[in-house]
């Protein structure tokens, strides 16, 4: 029988040895279960002797390999890791400083197998970007985020956040939960109450900004544009205004849906009306759009 990757065959395993136990014969499981005998056998044989556990599917790795990495090199990188928690990339050039011949594959294998390396999410999948367009009118380039609140153990809820880097027009809105859909319906809302149309959307690779945003809001005619891997330069406008909305706003207010939900739009008023920006020459970001667009 071939090595089965079938989620329900452990169960299954259990299943037969509790039939045999219960005063089947091995043949009659076997027929009844669709099984050789010499299968039953061997499950009955590996079945714990109380309990109603699982039988479960052994892996199918050998025990050893001809190439496998000495004990002692995997020892070495181990040890390595644990001292500084450098990256394999480091480990690797240490290695090879203290005269230890183990290829960089080698040594992320060993790492990932002794589980020394934080697993990338599988929801969040990079993205190839474009090029950065030039800021030169409102919606040129408009950085989008979202900001995670977790006021206690099993509640949390989410605030979206964006912002025009010409104009420094910023909207935000706090949500129970975030996701494309989610994301979209924000960024028309954002579109509508600026006034003006957005050319290019740059975010990070969360889940929430993925390929179904993409192509919807490339349906409208707006590009999206993701930063660059662990570069968090690239969203910096953004980011600071994360900043600037917790520390004026939301630090003085207790963290609930409700009572966030009313400061940030009394907030947002403020922050596009009246708040100063060094970065516009110390205009409003109504006053910049009034300057660019006049029937704004």
């Amino acid at each position: 029988m071939p090595y089965t990757t079938n989620p329900h065959m452990p169960r299954v395993r259990m299943e037969a040895v509790k039939l045999v136990r219960s005063g089947w014969t091995m043949s009659k499981v076997a027929k009844h279960m669709g099984f050789t005998q010499s299968a039953i056998s061997k499950w009955v044989a590996k079945a714990p002797q109380k309990g109603n556990s699982i039988i479960p599917t052994l892996s199918s790795r050998p025990y050893h390999h001809p190439k496998e990495l000495n004990p002692d090199i995997v020892n070495a990188i181990v040890a390595i890791r644990k001292k500084h928690n450098r990256c394999g990339e480091v480990i690797y050039e240490e290695l090879k400083q203290q005269g230890i011949n183990a290829s960089l594959s080698s040594v992320q294998r060993t790492l990932a197998r002794k589980s020394l390396i934080k697993e990338r999410s599988p929801w969040k999948r990079w993205h190839r970007t474009i090029e950065r367009p030039s800021v030169e009118k409102p919606g040129d380039l408009v950085q989008i985020d979202t900001i995670h609140i977790q006021p206690k153990k099993g509640y949390k809820f989410y605030i979206y956040t964006l912002i025009d880097l010409y104009s420094r027009f910023a909207h935000a809105k706090v949500v129970s939960k975030i996701n494309t859909h989610g994301s979209l319906k924000f960024l028309r809302e954002a579109e509508k109450i600026a006034g003006f149309q957005f050319m290019t959307i740059q975010s990070d690779h969360g889940s929430e900004f993925s390929s179904w945003f993409t192509e919807n809001i490339r349906v409208k005619g707006i590009a999206h544009r993701h930063s660059r891997i662990r570069q968090p330069n690239d969203n910096a406008h953004i980011e600071r205004f994360n900043r600037t909305i917790q520390e004026e706003c939301l630090d003085s207010v207790e963290k609930e849906l409700d009572a966030y939900c009313k400061a940030t739009k009394l907030y947002m008023k403020y922050y596009n009306n009246e708040r100063m920006h060094m970065g516009i020459n110390f205009l409003t970001p109504l006053k910049k759009l009034t300057e660019t667009i006049p029937s704004y």
